[in-house]
């Protein structure tokens, strides 16, 4: 396994050894436990849980509880699960930091986007304003247009885009590199923009596809 769990802290810059603005994100990644080991003899497969982000005991359920107990560690906010190959060698109580990825690394980053509420066509799915703005067009310009024929099909087809609920949903950004690890904060500086805002749990995981150099 080689990921993390960590909290976006925002967006800044920095240069490279040419002299080129890097735009980065600032995540604050780790340090991580392992809470529990799961195994295919009891679970079906090969995975840990890990804990990130500390908080207080009075948050956590007694279930939980025990849990962070047993495995020696204080109670975790963040608890996601990761899946690893047979052999791994990671064990109850073990802690990792950011130092698992290194510069020049290449990444998939997870995070949740900013909810935007319920909104209208034109923000949600890029539609254009109807007719032209002068006077006499009616208050139509950011409806949603046209629903279809009357009689046949007498409904509207699944699939329209159409207003509602936009943002709030889990996104994967892919094939982000890593240009900037500093152990004694905990940060890991990745290259551009990752979705979400400020403070919101972010999971870097190595990336899945192959990218060409």
């Amino acid at each position: 396994m080689k990921g993390i769990l960590g909290i976006k802290r925002g967006m800044t810059q920095i240069f490279g050894d040419k002299g080129v603005v890097i735009p980065v994100t600032v995540i604050e990644a780790g340090p991580c436990f392992v809470v529990q080991v799961k195994t295919q003899e009891v679970d079906g497969y090969e995975a840990v849980v890990v804990g990130f982000n500390d908080m207080r005991k009075t948050l956590a359920n007694k279930p939980m509880t025990g849990q962070f107990k047993k495995a020696g560690v204080s109670p975790k906010r963040f608890l996601r699960e990761f899946k690893v190959e047979t052999g791994h060698g990671f064990k109850v109580g073990d802690e990792f930091k950011c130092d698992v990825f290194s510069v020049g690394d290449i990444v998939d980053v997870t995070s949740r986007t900013k909810g935007r509420g319920f909104t209208g066509v034109i923000q949600r799915w890029n539609q254009a304003r109807v007719g032209p703005m002068s006077h006499g067009t009616g208050p139509i310009h950011r409806s949603a247009g046209s629903m279809g024929a009357n009689s046949d099909p007498s409904r509207v087809f699944k699939g329209k885009k159409l207003a509602g609920q936009y943002g709030d949903e889990q996104v994967t950004i892919q094939n982000l590199q890593v240009v900037g690890v500093d152990t004694a904060k905990n940060v890991i500086l990745v290259k551009g923009g990752i979705p979400g805002a400020e403070g919101g749990l972010v999971t870097i995981k190595q990336a899945i596809k192959k990218v060409k150099k």
